[in-house]
């Protein structure tokens, strides 16, 4: 019979020291850096002046950021029903016993989140195109030529319009994790629910979303700490306009610092952007465990 050999305190600590570090190098050290770099005014050159407090003062009373701010918020709520809820939506058609081909649907389903967030943009960019574009092509072809328009320019819009490309490229990176956790579940508690006459909307609300909660809850704060830091897709389609109207806050802290060169704003940006997701998940967290406590109290 074969003895069980316990690793000494060392050779875990010799395992656990490379990937430790290596997440300490690429995650907390750029944040100290940018911590430090936030405290000068820095521009365009190896001078930096040491300036306190100014930047983190002229953050808080930028209008552009907390624009973007607020972009990045109407991005996360927005992708919460989309990709969250059309995934929940779509995993129970998928699972359903009238599906055919379910493999097909999984598979097919998740392609769109193997593809480049730039690649998404430009596709959705010709999509949306005044010429060429899909949907003007096909108002043309139905007979409403009137309803054409730039769409990429509505300024009252461009948030809902950037949100759909990150809408449907996510989909199916959701579905994957509800697959694998409705999959978890003992098939004999829906077949029961099922001889007791429970259709499948009741099954959806009262057996399935209660019992893959905790996917759930990693799906939101995915999807939320996913969408504070979107820059990819909308770059690639708006570059933040028109103007400042599909502004969010990585690509504000971009601009202001690879455009501008304000390295030293741009830092503080950072450091902004940093807290602010926190503070977005944490409060998240928070309120969606209160109202889960309640629910089982």
């Amino acid at each position: 019979m074969l003895e069980t050999i316990k690793p000494s305190k060392k050779t875990i600590f010799l395992y656990l020291l490379f990937p430790v570090a290596a997440y300490a190098f690429t995650v907390f050290l750029p944040l100290l850096t940018a911590m430090f770099y936030s405290f000068f005014e820095w521009k365009n050159g190896p001078a930096k002046t040491f300036i306190g407090f100014a930047n983190y003062i002229q953050l808080f009373h930028d209008a552009t950021f907390w624009k973007a701010f607020g972009n990045n918020i109407y991005l996360v709520a927005a992708c919460l029903i989309g990709q969250i809820g059309s995934a929940f939506i779509l995993v129970l058609l998928v699972n359903s016993k009238l599906t055919r081909s379910k493999s097909i649907h999984r598979t097919f389903g998740f392609f769109p989140s193997t593809i480049s967030a730039v690649c998404i943009g430009m596709i959705w960019s010709m999509v949306y195109h005044n010429q060429y574009g899909l949907i003007n092509w096909f108002l043309r072809n139905i007979g409403h030529p009137e309803l054409c328009k730039v769409w990429l320019n509505d300024t009252s819009r461009i948030m809902l319009y950037v949100s759909i490309p990150l809408i449907w490229q996510y989909i199916g990176y959701y579905m994957v994790i509800l697959f694998s956790a409705i999959g978890a579940i003992d098939q004999q508690i829906f077949e029961s629910a099922e001889i007791d006459g429970a259709n499948g909307l009741q099954t959806a609300i009262h057996i399935t979303l209660p019992m893959i909660r905790s996917t759930m809850l990693v799906c939101i704060m995915l999807c939320i700490a996913g969408n504070m830091k979107a820059f990819d897709n909308i770059y690639t389609m708006t570059k933040g306009g028109p103007g400042t109207a599909s502004m969010v806050m990585a690509m504000y802290g971009y601009k202001i610092s690879f455009e501008q060169f304000n390295m030293g704003y741009g830092s503080a940006i950072s450091v902004g952007i940093f807290v602010l997701s926190l503070i977005v998940i944490g409060g998240s967290q928070w309120i969606i465990r209160r109202k889960t406590d309640r629910m089982e109290g």
